[in-house]
């Protein structure tokens, strides 16, 4: 039988098939979708699929070549003891699923992956991890957010790191560095023994939050700061502020302690918390207060609300346009935006929308989850 294709080589045919079909896909597309390849479930075929519309960046106008291309080219399958062989160490890869050829019949007792998956009730053997990882977190109990501080402990082996354009001094493998090798080459009289070389440096992703605690987020709020939490645990620049009617440097509360003890501590030492909430003058207040320290164009800016709001929503598109002209991404997670009817009519969100370059849901952990790769790019 034929050994499986490599991930890489599986990918570069992928990508070049598209540069066919006129699609504009680079080499550093390709690596960069080979790096967050490996920080996802790729048994998850639409997580695979959002994962390289990310990567490649794939224009509105080339969606729907792209998603015919990705129809042919990919198909999970996991057979017990069947793997790809690791991906090339230049690229820090761990062993990938095999990727199963379009066509190709699944072998006897295969599982396979992609679509909708069964629900536990359903389906016997369904891992619990799963269940809870699409659970909403209005369904949530306090054991639960317990299992949930588990599953994000291991954030991570699955976080990202951006490549930056800078170059550093390396031993082995990078870009020749000719002036580094012809300085070392005066001390053997001229003879270049052997030729230096520089490699992109890794730059640790800076992360803004701003969440909202006011009493419509109250049954977020909890899980939204357990993800938050670990995500400073992983990429220490991160940044936590917290808003309702007034906004507070949530940083140096939150320690590596269980998430919920630290819920309670807040909720009782902080003013207004559960309270009603005034987005746009909170976010002005961090444009005055904290936006030039902490924000800057290498700077991802994540706001955590469900827009609903009781204030001045003019200022919101005010403070908006600030954050907007230093940061390099505003994310917001809004965990009304889970159900698929939902539409951003509230004023605040309609204020917010011309700032923001993705509106995501935030009403569990997969929807969180499926956030790494875009914060660490």
């Amino acid at each position: 039988m034929t050994p499986p294709d490599d991930l890489v080589v599986h990918l570069a045919r992928f990508a070049g098939a598209l540069r066919e079909q006129g699609v504009n896909v680079g080499l550093g597309d390709e690596l960069d979708a080979t790096t967050a390849l490996t920080l996802i479930d790729v048994f998850d075929r639409e997580e695979v699929r959002r994962t390289l519309l990310i990567t490649f960046k794939i224009r509105p106008v080339d969606r729907a070549t792209f998603d015919t291309m990705f129809d042919t080219f990919w198909s999970v399958s996991r057979a017990e003891g069947r793997h790809l062989r690791a991906v090339s160490g230049r690229f820090g890869s761990p062993t990938a699923p095999r990727v199963r050829a379009a066509g190709e019949v699944p072998a006897p007792g295969e599982r396979i992956s992609g679509g909708r998956r069964p629900s536990d009730e359903a389906h016997p053997g369904y891992a619990p991890d799963e269940v809870l990882r699409r659970k909403p977190f209005e369904e949530c109990s306090d054991r639960d957010l317990a299992e949930m501080e588990r599953l994000l402990a291991r954030l991570k082996p699955r976080w990202a790191a951006r490549r930056s354009r800078r170059l550093k001094p390396v031993r082995g493998r990078g870009l020749p560095d000719l002036r580094r090798s012809f300085r070392r080459a005066v001390a053997t009289g001229g003879e270049m023994v052997r030729l230096a070389h520089r490699a992109r440096t890794v730059d640790e992703p800076r992360v803004v939050v701003l969440c909202d605690t006011s009493g419509s987020m109250d049954v977020h709020v909890k899980f939204l700061l357990a993800f938050v939490l670990a995500l400073k645990n992983v990429a220490k620049n991160t940044e936590v502020y917290a808003f309702n009617t007034s906004l507070i440097r949530l940083t140096p509360w939150l320690s590596p302690r269980r998430i919920a003890r630290t819920i309670e501590r807040l909720a009782v030492d902080l003013p207004d918390w559960s309270g009603g909430t005034r987005i746009g003058e909170s976010l002005m207040e961090f444009t005055a207060r904290h936006l030039p320290r902490v924000v800057s164009s290498r700077s991802i800016v994540v706001i955590l609300s469900d827009g609903l709001d009781r204030g001045d929503t003019s200022l919101v598109a005010s403070a908006m346009r600030l954050i907007r002209a230093k940061a390099r991404r505003i994310i917001w997670l809004n965990p009304l935006a889970g159900d698929p009817r939902y539409q951003p009519t509230a004023r605040a969100m309609e204020a917010a929308m011309p700032f923001i370059d993705r509106l995501a849901p935030a009403h569990n952990l997969e929807s969180l989850e499926r956030l790494l790769p875009e914060l660490a790019m």
